[in-house]
């Protein structure tokens, strides 16, 4: 089916434009205040015709959510992302991270690639499809979605659960497309597209520690510190069992085929060998790279530490905290208590404080993925798309326990230092990446929506 041409510079100026705009008005959570920006959103949007909705959760806080409708043959298909961003450390800048700045190839500000980027290019989409197809008569086999969310950054009591509790039919779809992947950019060129399936589930664990209290001048036994300090050392020598889950053995499958180190490689594809030895030798190389050792085992991380007031008081009690991220479908009471049994001292209280949402893996079988993939392609034959198990946590495991088959991928091709300016200093988005982003996600939609596309 032949579409009209899109000016991809042009695209590129606008998208960057409203990014710029976006980071602009201020939604660092806490305390949030996503709502002048939902309406911003509903603004443009509605102002091209687009049906329009701005929900208020709470006071200062809003969601936007736009809806293009197709024919019905097929079931929605959501694109989302959250309007809220992380605090900053303004000394630590070098530009006005609210100024939305343009400089050097790149849009600087908070929130230039988590998520008003991705923001930014659903926004795009969502004005292409209008302009390009939906204006030029071609019917939409199903409808698309868009929603702007609140709240994600502090556990999203306002955001995607909110909706989905109070208004399911606006988001309700067969398929949806959300930030949590990522195109890694190696030695200077776009590798590989980690396309999100699936997530480790967030827990918090504490490990507490109660014994005698008195003057320091007299040492006791029972010291509740020393004892919480021999859990702690304990806890954190421990290691999970390696589990080589459906998406990672997709996953190493099809990246030792392209991946540059060859020792790397063929780790990678030795460990999805039947061979029991190459396999065990497999482990011990990717295991010893903390990334991927992230991705092979529930993990556990000693976050928080406190017990004591002053120098010269033996405390009653002592406290650690732990952040356990288990693969899915392994039970992080099954690993509390195998803590507690390692440990094993009556003095020491180990406690599941909070548990996060385990979900079922979307397929990375399905149209949706292969629609992904084909995209990412299209733009550069060069980048393989692979399944992928994010160690961070997203809001698309609400919408896959939900029951809406989920793929994350951030789109923007990024070299190692502009990925660690997320959630750090001088977060940029370089404009290649931007306009990269911008087509992707423009071509993704439409191959999903577009009949005999």
């Amino acid at each position: 089916m032949t579409l009209p041409a899109i000016d991809w510079s042009a695209t590129l100026d606008e998208t960057a434009a409203h990014l710029s705009r976006m980071i602009q008005i201020d939604t660092t959570n806490p305390p949030g205040g996503e709502l002048p920006l939902a309406v911003y959103l509903e603004s443009v949007l509605s102002g091209e015709g687009i049906e329009t909705h701005v929900l208020r959760p709470t006071t200062g806080r809003g969601a936007t959510i736009a809806r293009i409708r197709g024919t019905g043959r097929a079931q929605p298909i959501l694109i989302t992302a959250h309007l809220d961003v992380v605090s900053v450390q303004r000394d630590a800048w070098s530009v006005d991270p609210f100024g939305g700045v343009i400089t050097g190839g790149y849009v600087y500000g908070r929130g230039a690639i988590d998520d008003k980027g991705m923001l930014a290019t659903e926004l795009m989409a969502m004005l292409l499809l209008k302009r390009h197809v939906v204006d030029q008569r071609v019917s939409l086999e199903r409808d698309v979605i868009f929603a702007a969310t609140a709240d994600e950054e502090t556990g999203g009591l306002h955001g995607l659960g909110w909706i989905i509790d109070h208004h399911p039919e606006l988001i309700r779809a067969e398929y949806a497309l959300n930030e949590g992947g990522r195109i890694r950019v190696v030695d200077g060129k776009p590798l590989y597209a980690a396309v999100q399936t699936t997530e480790k589930v967030p827990h918090s664990v504490s490990v507490r520690a109660r014994g005698p209290g008195g003057h320091a001048s007299i040492p006791l036994p029972g010291n509740a510190v020393a004892h919480l300090a021999r859990a702690v050392a304990c806890i954190a020598s421990h290691e999970e069992p390696v589990q080589l889950l459906p998406t990672t053995r997709e996953f190493f499958s099809r990246l030792s085929v392209v991946w540059p180190e060859a020792e790397v490689a063929r780790a990678m594809a030795d460990i999805v060998s039947d061979d029991a030895e190459r396999a065990r030798r497999a482990r011990a190389t990717l295991c010893a790279l903390p990334m991927y050792n992230a991705v092979l085992r529930s993990g556990i991380s000693p976050t928080v530490i406190a017990g004591g007031k002053q120098s010269n008081v033996i405390p009653t009690e002592a406290v650690a905290y732990l952040n356990i991220r288990t693969l899915p479908g392994d039970s992080i009471d099954a690993l509390v208590g195998r803590l507690r049994g390692l440990v094993n001292d009556p003095a020491v209280e180990i406690t599941l404080e909070s548990r996060g949402t385990d979900a079922p893996a979307s397929d990375h079988e399905s149209p949706m993925f292969d629609a992904i993939a084909k995209s990412v392609s299209g733009i550069d034959e060069k980048i393989v798309s692979v399944p992928y198990l994010s160690t961070g946590a997203t809001e698309s495991a609400r919408l896959r326990a939900w029951g809406v088959q989920t793929f994350g991928l951030l789109p923007f091709p990024l070299d190692a230092d502009d990925e660690s300016r997320m959630h750090g200093h001088d977060e940029r988005v370089p404009l290649a990446s931007l306009e990269f982003g911008a087509r992707v996600v423009f071509d993704i939609v439409r191959r999903m929506s577009v009949q005999a596309f």
